[in-house]
């Protein structure tokens, strides 16, 4: 082997197939509306129609899958009720379709988080900000974990960074738009490297569940009107598996130098809420 050849930066590379991707699909819809509605009404992605197909012919065979049970079984939150009404999203949250929070909308809602679960979550971390930190989450896939990895509802491709093995990871992991960043063509070496396994925090308004998660993926596409994507168990613990699966949350990093915080369901800080309710007697 040449050792003055470069060496192939595979991650870099798949990033930047998938912005590719990602670009030819919102051209080709942007081109033919019609395509856009039909499309939309499938729930497919132009760019995946021969996974889809083949998903379809071999999902009698997966549904018995010995791996079934490797994603299953969620725990259960504590006081998910005390923890929403003291987060009173209402109160904080611009309406839906102004996805942007301003700076003191950001610092409250950091301060809320902390005082119901007791960890710290910021919109900015080491310079870091996501295109959105509030917008609407749509449905992902499961992630292959190994060569050869296959359960049902299993994506047809790798994640933004290959195979996730780490099976915690896969369980709870996020795709964020990091391919949207301004400044992402010049960047991406960098961005791939600091947003690989990320570590997420994500709260569903509507309940006040929040959950911390990995990022394993990118997108989804902005034509798709998502602005993130989350696993089948992400979407199921935060309560937004059904319908349509698209549904507003908030996303913040998680400020965790020492990496204390599992992933996981977050349980609600019940010492700080004794505290709270005793101040407010």
């Amino acid at each position: 082997m040449d050792k003055n050849k470069p060496r192939l930066d595979s991650e870099n590379l798949r990033a930047r197939l998938k912005l590719r991707s990602f670009e030819s699909e919102k051209k080709l819809l942007v081109s033919h509306p019609t395509a856009a509605e039909f499309f939309g009404h499938l729930k497919l992605r132009p760019g995946k129609i021969r996974q889809h197909a083949a998903r379809l012919l071999t999902s009698g065979a997966l549904a018995g899958s010995l791996l079934l049970t490797a994603h299953t079984g969620l725990p259960t939150q504590a006081n998910t009720t005390i923890a929403a009404n003291n987060l009173t999203w209402q109160n904080i949250l611009p309406p839906e379709g102004q996805w942007s929070l301003s700076p003191d909308q950001e610092q409250e809602i950091s301060q809320k988080i902390k005082a119901a679960f007791g960890v710290n979550a910021v919109p900015e971390l080491d310079g870091n900000r996501l295109p959105h930190d509030y917008g609407r989450m749509g449905a992902e896939q499961h992630l292959a974990r190994f060569p050869g990895d296959n359960v049902p509802n299993m994506a047809p491709g790798l994640g933004g960074w290959g195979y996730v093995t780490d099976p915690t990871v896969e369980k709870y992991y996020v795709a964020v738009p990091i391919i949207y960043l301004p400044d992402w063509r010049e960047r991406t070496k960098y961005y791939v490297d600091w947003y690989r396994w990320r570590r997420m925090v994500v709260v569903n308004p509507a309940n006040g569940k929040a959950i911390v998660s990995a990022v394993a993926d990118a997108g989804p596409a902005d034509w798709t009107g998502k602005h993130f994507g989350g696993s089948p168990e992400v979407l199921e613990y935060l309560g937004i598996n059904t319908g349509m699966q698209n549904h507003p949350v908030v996303m913040f990093f998680l400020d965790d130098p020492n990496n204390e915080v599992p992933l996981g369901p977050l349980e609600y800080n019940i010492e700080v809420n004794k505290e709270l309710t005793a101040k407010q007697a």
